[in-house]
Formats: structure tokens, sequence, C-alpha cells
């Protein structure tokens, strides 16, 4: 069975774990000379890091560790080293911990690399160098400040907005907070103590944030902003304490920078179609959406809050994401945005069990009687007022999926009928 998911390796943090960190040191050591390794905050991540070196210092590599880092920090630093690793399991609870491989550029390992990576971690008998050739270990202690200003390169201008940062607990407490006072903010931060047990859920979706929003009304603030664990995921609260939707941020985004290609995921909302402009979806996951982009395209995201943007890194960026959010704000009221973009009822909903997809699919289809099926990844259901989407998670063993609809009536007509189908097949 595959280890890598759509982010990389995750699992509990165990004995498991720390073998396989191990043995991914001993594989990545073998074949890229120089690795920087940065870690959130969780408790398992110093010990999942000392495997990981070990390997890597065994195999003969000379590994660098940053600390503790968000992952585009980490992305940004990567570029001076053959490869980087993220000790992380980004918005999973904190029982869970893993590992992200990046190369050069901030993209995620791609299939082949992944595939090496697999091999060594499969076999009985993983070599070493001989003991003279064992490398030490050096110290990266420059990346927070690194990427500071490498943000500061493309967003020279300062902007006297009042933000409130809900940090989650997560590896971005220190660098968000100052990155936005270097730009001009006023800056009020929440749940930025890092202890390695997050404060509220560290995936920053509505229901998690209710804190970032009351602040905002409180503070009389611009602008709320969100991350997860390692912060390559930023949402959004606007000016009068609403939550802003992932897909109509990722129109924002995309309208605001003059994008006339960009690259989202299949569970993206029909509403960024009507951007006129060009839009190219993959399976979910920012590791399909960063691949393409290497062809081509001006922005690439998915409603999940992961924004990449390639004129930065591949990688994608809470942080950078969080300038470009300062940026748009100081020009016009975020809740101007978001009452000005097009909506239309989306709802996402979730099974705790992997269900046998190609069965459903089978009666799903008699029911709905779609127009055309998809199987980039899961099978969407194409309507002809919206769409359905089932898929197995890449992250966690559960199975996920989204309705949309031209009107709130018809998507929850469609949402109860395909969650009554799929409750069904399970039993």
């Amino acid at each position: 069975m595959p280890l890598f998911g759509t982010s990389g390796i995750r699992a509990l943090a165990n004995t498991s774990l720390l073998e396989i960190s191990l043995k991914v040191g001993l594989s990545l050591g073998r074949r890229y000379p120089r690795v920087i390794v940065a870690s959130d905050t969780r408790t398992s991540s110093p010990s999942i890091k000392c495997a990981l070196f070990g390997g890597l210092m065994a195999a003969g590599a000379l590994p660098s560790d940053a600390g503790i880092l968000p992952t585009p920090t980490l992305a940004i630093a990567a570029k001076h080293y053959d490869c980087a690793v993220m000790v992380t399991a980004s918005h999973n609870p904190p029982q869970y911990n893993g590992l992200k491989m990046l190369n050069p550029d901030g993209s995620p390992f791609n299939l082949e690399q992944q595939l090496q990576v697999e091999d060594c971690i499969g076999s009985t008998c993983v070599p070493t160098v001989s003991w003279e050739s064992f490398q030490p270990l050096e110290y990266n202690r420059t990346a927070v400040q690194d990427h500071i200003a490498h943000i500061r390169k493309r967003f020279k201008s300062n902007y006297p907005l009042s933000v409130v940062v809900d940090c989650g607990g997560g590896a971005a407490s220190p660098i968000t907070p100052e990155m936005l006072k270097t730009l001009g903010c006023r800056v009020r931060v929440i749940n930025g103590t890092q202890t390695g047990f997050f404060p509220r859920p560290s995936e920053p979706t509505e229901n998690n944030l209710d804190g970032l929003k009351r602040a905002v009304v409180e503070s009389n603030a611009d602008l709320g902003l969100a991350h997860d664990g390692d912060a390559d995921r930023v949402m959004a609260v606007d000016d009068r304490g609403r939550f802003v939707s992932g897909d109509t941020l990722l129109s924002i985004f995309a309208r605001e920078i003059g994008a006339m290609k960009i690259i989202t995921t299949i569970d993206t909302s029909m509403a960024v179609d009507d951007l006129g402009i060009s839009v190219i979806r993959t399976g979910v996951g920012d590791n399909n959406v960063s691949e393409v982009l290497k062809t081509g395209g001006d922005f690439g995201g998915e409603p999940s809050g992961a924004w990449i943007f390639p004129e930065s890194s591949l990688c994608p960026d809470g942080i950078y994401a969080a300038a470009m959010l300062v940026e748009i704000v100081s020009h016009r009221k975020l809740s101007d945005f978001v009452d000005a973009s097009a909506k239309y009822p989306i709802r996402r909903g979730s099974v705790k069990r992997r269900i046998n997809l190609d069965g459903l699919e089978t009666t799903m289809a008699a029911k709905l009687e779609p127009i055309s099926i998809q199987r980039i990844d899961g099978v969407k259901f194409n309507l002809r007022d919206g769409w359905v989407l089932i898929r197995h998670s890449g992250t966690e063993p559960i199975t996920r999926f989204t309705v949309e609809a031209k009107t709130a009536l018809r998507m929850d007509e469609i949402f109860k009928q395909t969650e009554i189908l799929i409750l069904e097949s399970t039993g």
C-alpha cells in the first residue's frame, strides 16, 4: 500500500513512524547531498526529526536543522539545498505527524521520487556509508528572516490595516505577526503560544474559527487571518466578522492578481468558471495543483486554503497569501469583495470510512442521471444544475463528498439524496 497521500506521509506518531523516518533519511541521504529539515510544533516532532537526521547522516548526506518553521518558510530555504523535509501532519490532530518532502522550487516530490522513497522503506536491508563518511549536523537559523525579506521584495508598500491573526498554536506564530508588522499593519494575535497542543482544532474551517470572528468584530479590524499547524494554509474573516469560504477566496485572489490561467481542484465551486479565465482542474491536493503549475499558470489553489503563487514558490504559502490579502484589502473592504463575488450553494460532508466507490457509482448514476461522469479523483457526477463529488481522503481514513447546485433548495435535495445513498452503501 502506498505510504504517500495527497500531502506526503502521515500517520499516528508511534514506533512505526519513527522507523519510517529513519528509512526516509537513509533513502534521501543516498540521492540528495544537502538536505534542510524543519518541523511544526507537535510534541512528537523532535523525536521524528532525530530519526530522520540519523538516516540522513548515516547515508552520507549533510543535513541542516532549521528548527520550528512553517512549511512555506522551509520551501523558500530549500532553494539553497538539494531537497527539504518538513516534519508535520499539517491540519491533522496533534497525535498525528508526518513527513513532507520538497524540491528546491518548493514543489512536493513527484510520483517517481515518492516511489524511490517507498522502495527504500520497504527494503529489509538499507546500506549506510562507512563510519568515517558519516556527516555532522548543521544548523540554519536565518530561514524566518529570509522568508520575510522574500515577501517584502514583492510587497514594498506599507499597509496601515488592523489585522487579527489566529496562529492556531502552530509554526507560523512567530513569523506571520512579524511579517504583517513589517508591512505596517496593526496586529492582534490570538492562539499564538506554541505548546505542541493546538488551542483549537488545527484545520482553519469556519466551525473552528469562532474566536477569530469575535476578535475581528471586537477589534473593529479590517481583516482576520487563520493558519493551520504548518501554515501552508490561510483562511480569512472579513471586516464584518464573516468567515470567507475558500471558493470565494480563490475567486478573489484570481481576479485581483489579474490571473489569466489558474489551476484548481475538482472540488472547487463552479463560480470560478464565471471569472472568464482559463481554469484547469486537477485531483484534490495541493501536490496535484503544484505539479500542473510547473507547466504554466498564474495562480493555483484549492478551497481548503492552500494558495500557490508561482512567482514566489510552488509550495502553498499561507504567509505570502496573507500579505497578498493585506494588499488587496488595502484598496477595498474584504466584505465588499465577498458581497460582489459570485456564489453557489455548496456543502461538504464525510463518513469515517473508505467506501467502495465502484459499487456506489452505479447506484448514484441511476439515481442522479448525470450528464457526464469524471474520474480525475474519486467520482464526480456532473448534473444539469450542479454536481456531486465523492472521493477518498488522501490524508485520513475517511470518504468525503461535496455537492453544489444553482439553488439552495436543489443543493439540499441532492445532498440529502447523496448522504442517504452513501450511508446505505456502508450498511
